[in-house]
């Protein structure tokens, strides 16, 4: 419909996006109200930020800036088919329990290198220490193998508040704006990862429950609002972590409801799994994609037709 509007040069660029110049193109579009809609499809995107997608930020995906201009694409092509875009956006400051600083290895008194996982067993040889609330950053770790999660992994500084590499993509965020105007209709945002004594991959919870902050419950009104249209698609990054737990929290959260289970189409060809130099997380998110399939999850490309 208006894929001319998106210039793939400067996926990989920082630069402010111009959200006036492309309210102004979406109102001339002529398109009907997403009110209107009598079939209301979400188009839901998990951390489509710079530190994911451009090369230079802060932990970029492999193979993401196809995967956003792929998405763009698809906002463009299929306006008038798309009634809302939700975008989560990964919020953290520097002291994060997945953040180097949060961990000290006392014989060398050295934090962790970025992609350093964190084990029980780790912790009780003395290899790592805690700096920040100790008592509880190990009951987290073991929380997290008894629930059979990922282990703690240390990341790279990210998506801090005030930075570039919080913000969205800036050519996403003009075809959000563009497409906002043209069904006359809002995009709706979620802050994720604001509490610093747990990991937040999933949109609608975190990983373990932190019993000091209720917003790291699940959120089931937001889970609600998903099921409320009739067809899901979702992309994003990452899709071995960020992008698998929360079609993982779906489906759970759904899982005496196949009917809403089958509304949810994973955009294969919009995510990516990170890249480790020992983990083959590509395996671990292909495995997991298949287990949702068995209970009912759609996969899909953003080329397919929608009705």
């Amino acid at each position: 419909m208006a894929t001319s509007l998106l210039n793939p040069s400067v996926l990989g660029q920082n630069y402010d996006p111009d959200l006036k110049k492309h309210e102004a193109l979406g109102k001339k579009v002529g398109l009907k109200p997403a009110t209107d809609d009598k079939f209301r499809r979400l188009l839901l995107l998990v951390d489509p930020q710079r530190d994911f997608v451009h090369p230079d930020g802060a932990l970029p995906v492999p193979g993401a800036i196809g995967d956003i201009q792929r998405i763009i694409e698809f906002i463009y092509r299929n306006a008038d088919k798309i009634t809302t875009i939700a975008a989560s956006l990964d919020t953290h400051i520097s002291r994060m329990i997945f953040h180097p600083e949060w961990w000290m290895n006392l014989e060398n008194h050295k934090h962790p290198d970025p992609f350093t996982p964190i084990t029980l067993a780790d912790i009780r040889a003395g290899k790592w220490q805690a700096l920040v609330d100790p008592a509880w950053s190990v009951r987290y770790v073991d929380l997290l193998e008894k629930n059979a999660k990922k282990n703690l992994m240390i990341w790279p500084y990210h998506c801090l508040v005030g930075t570039d590499g919080q913000k969205l993509v800036p050519a996403l965020a003009e075809a959000i704006a563009w497409h906002a105007a043209a069904r006359q209709t809002k995009p709706w945002f979620i802050t994720k990862g604001t509490d610093p004594r747990v990991e937040h991959y999933g949109i609608f919870g975190a990983e373990i429950p932190d019993p000091k902050d209720p917003a790291s419950l699940i959120d089931v009104d937001a889970l609600d609002m998903v099921a409320g249209y009739d067809e899901i698609n979702e992309g994003g990054e990452a899709w071995s972590h960020c992008v698998d737990e929360t079609m993982k929290q779906e489906v759970k959260h759904f899982g005496n409801q196949p009917d809403v289970i089958k509304k949810l189409h994973f955009m294969i060809d919009c995510t990516s799994p990170v890249a480790h130099p020992t983990i083959d997380f590509a395996m671990l998110a292909k495995a997991s994609l298949d287990e949702m399939v068995k209970k009912g999850v759609v996969v899909v490309k953003s080329t397919d037709p929608l009705k």
